[in-house]
């Protein structure tokens, strides 16, 4: 008779996905309704860092190109004048402080403060760039770090009230502690779900990023080389 009733029980309860989600606690409900949101927000930020990064670094490589091939090497450009990726942006920091030694007479120490000027327009300009392309970066650091222990607080809660219905009822049979169990563990799954791709893709994009870091310290470098080269033989004719 008793192991008639914990099957009875066992097949009353519904363990699909949508009966585990529907017949949990409202407190483990919200907390699923919470690391679906986060799962669905990650997801976003990883398609949209996927194109941005990828086409940020492509542009700047294009541009590069272009520098090296001398069609962009006049540092005469209008501030403005240039493309709309990092490394055009870069190049007009640099062009503009030439642009404005010109305006003034020329003296002794003029080509090396003018390198300095440069130096630090492009740094300040490297770093804004960086800031814009890494923005939501933290986004995926918070979901990635925080959903396994949302998660976790929805399956301590469920199995709480789990054993709150085995005193409420007296009964510690498979069928009365299964269901609720099951729903507990399924928001420490959610969590899971929703971390493991954020933690996976901030590292990528992370490591994506300190590569484009590299890549327009190293072009501004090899621009501040061409405009010590222009300001010491503007400065001996």
């Amino acid at each position: 008779m008793e192991s008639e009733a914990i099957g009875t029980a066992a097949s009353n309860t519904d363990f699909s996905l949508i009966g585990l989600i529907f017949e949990a606690d409202p407190v483990v409900k919200l907390v699923m309704f919470l690391l679906f949101l986060a799962s669905v927000w990650s997801w976003i930020v990883i398609g949209e860092k996927l194109f941005s990064l990828g086409a940020a670094r492509k542009k700047a490589v294009q541009f590069e190109n272009a520098f090296w091939n001398g069609r962009t090497e006049d540092l005469d450009l209008r501030p403005g004048a240039g493309g709309g990726d990092a490394a055009s942006r870069v190049f007009q920091a640099a062009a503009r402080e030439w642009s404005d030694a010109r305006r003034v007479a020329p003296g002794s120490g003029e080509a090396s403060a003018l390198i300095n000027r440069a130096e630090r327009s492009m740094r300040a300009t490297i770093d804004r760039e960086l800031g814009k392309a890494g923005n939501g970066l933290g986004v995926l650091a918070t979901i990635g770090s925080a959903s396994p222990f949302i998660g976790l607080f929805g399956t301590v809660w469920g199995i709480m009230n789990a054993f709150l219905n085995i005193a409420a009822q007296q009964d510690t049979s498979l069928g009365t502690v299964a269901g609720p169990i099951a729903e507990a563990l399924f928001a420490t799954g959610m969590g899971l779900v929703a971390a493991i791709p954020a933690v996976i893709f901030y590292n990528k994009f992370t490591g994506d990023l300190t590569r484009f870091a590299d890549q327009l310290d190293a072009f501004s470098q090899d621009v501040l080389v061409r405009l010590s080269r222009r300001a010491s033989d503007t400065g001996r004719e």
